[in-house]
This record gives structure tokens, sequence and C-alpha cells, in this order.
């Protein structure tokens, strides 16, 4: 096994066949790579959907995303599909998975089944490199506040979900899900501290209204996505992205129009978050 560094953020490993029996070793290597990483890629791997999710099980449990539809037969895995004529892009505006759940996901593993001849890259913005750049007295002050994630900008917004795109989503008429967290939080796994706001999900500061919050969230993520805290990925069939929620934030980029794009997604459990300690 190589691994190599990635531009901007994470690493790339190469050597290894995922589709083959995964030691006890291995496993642990790669358990250890994502945890001091981040983010982890690979490539060429012609992966059946069940060694996508016995590749899952190395990590952690499954987590279903209530919201996007399954590849048929295989309920543990999302289908995140654009077609040739489809223009809305599931993913395009920055986020984080799942910060909307009380217990947000650790994060989630990507392959490509099918990706368009140009264009289709995406983006991820080192939530860790952004916070250590902040000054020290928005660190202090960030450090004492928590903030509310919700649905109700996206999965429960109907209105601003295309036509187009409703048969590729699941549940949308359930109730707007939310939940509190630290804006800065202690990696469970690294112990670093790293930013947690998100355009698609924060929605206020506790104890603020949304105009009152709207100035300072902006003011949060146009800093976190400056282009010294990005890393772009390209991909290819059987190309791989496994990505913690908890340090980074991402992007699908929706300049492939005309072209299509299927990606198999496996999301996992993670566990409460906790704020940074001062």
């Amino acid at each position: 096994m190589e691994v190599t560094p990635h531009a901007g953020m994470g690493v790339v490993i190469t050597g290894v066949d995922l589709s083959q029996p995964i030691s006890d070793d291995l496993a642990e290597q790669l358990v250890q790579l994502y945890a001091e990483n981040g983010l982890i890629f690979f490539r060429d791997q012609e992966l059946s959907p069940e060694d996508h999710i016995h590749l899952a099980g190395i990590f952690g449990e499954i987590n279903i995303n209530r919201f996007f539809s399954p590849v048929p037969d295989y309920p543990n895995i999302a289908e995140v599909r654009k077609s040739p004529t489809d223009k809305f892009n599931i993913g395009e505006n920055w986020h984080t998975d799942h910060s909307y759940d009380q217990i947000p996901a650790m994060g989630s593993i990507l392959l490509a089944r099918q990706v368009p001849a140009t264009g289709g890259d995406t983006r991820w913005a080192n939530m860790y490199a952004a916070y250590d750049a902040l000054s020290d007295s928005m660190k202090d002050k960030l450090l004492t506040m928590r903030a509310h994630h919700s649905t109700a900008k996206t999965f429960a917004n109907k209105d601003a979900i295309p036509e187009e795109a409703k048969d590729r989503l699941a549940n949308l008429d359930i109730p707007i899900v939310e939940a509190i967290h630290p804006v800065v939080i202690q990696h469970p796994l690294s112990g670093k501290s790293a930013l947690y706001v998100n355009p698609d999900f924060t929605i206020r500061f506790d104890g603020m209204s949304e105009e009152e919050s709207q100035p300072l969230l902006e003011e949060l993520w146009a800093h976190s996505v400056k282009p010294e805290f990005i890393c772009r990925f390209k991909w290819d069939v059987g190309s791989i992205a496994f990505w913690d929620n908890r340090a980074t934030m991402h992007s699908a980029m929706n300049d492939y129009h005309g072209q299509a794009r299927l990606m198999h997604r496996i999301t996992l459990d993670g566990q409460p978050l906790s704020a940074a300690v001062h």
C-alpha cells in the first residue's frame, strides 16, 4: 500500500484492491489514515454493492439517509444520480452531511459508477485549517457559541427543489429536522478543533434570530471556502472518496449539463459532538 498526499487535503491510497478480503492489519491502517487525514481517496476500484457495504463495515455502522432514494435491492446504499436532461444537482451547495441530526453522520464513502467526460468534480473545505486561520479574538468568540442546523432550507423546502429532482429524493413530506451543535467542535478522533457551520443546514446561532445570525454566518462560510482551504477531486469510474463530516464541508460541482453522473454513497453513523476546549 502506498499513501500520497492529495493537493489541498487528504491522501490518495494506491496498491490496495478493496474487492478482495481486507485483513485486520490493513483495516487498522485504513482507519488510522482516515482519523489522521479526514479525507481519503482510492482509484481504479471494481466494487460490487456487497463489496461497498463490506468496506463501510470496517469503519462503523451504516446510517441510511432518509432523503436519498436507495440503489435498487440495496437499501443501505444511496443513489446520487444526475441525468443528461437534469439541471439541478444534488449537493451543489457547500454543506456537511447530516449536521441537522442530533448525532451527525461520521462520514460518507462515495463510489463513482458513471462520470461525465468533463466536469463533475467534488470539492472539500478543510474545516481544521479554516478554524486555525481565524483571529484569536474570533476563536474566543466562537468557542462559546452553538448553532441551529435544520432541513428547513433544503429537504423541507419543497419549493426549492425542482420537479425533475424529486424522483431522486425521498421523504420530502416529513417534518423539519433540527439539532443544535457547538460552532467549534473537538473532533472525536483527532482531538483537533474544527469549525462546524455550513450554508445548507446552519440557520442561526443559539439565542439569536436568523436575521441577527446571518452576517457572521456568511463571514464564516466565505472564510471557510478560501482557495487555501480547498481540495478538488476529479472522478473516474471506480474512484472512491471517504470524507469526515466533522472535519470537512463539500460541494458537488454542477458543470456537466447534458452528461450523466451516477454515484453510490454509503453514510456511516457518528457520535455526539462536543465543544472544543478553550
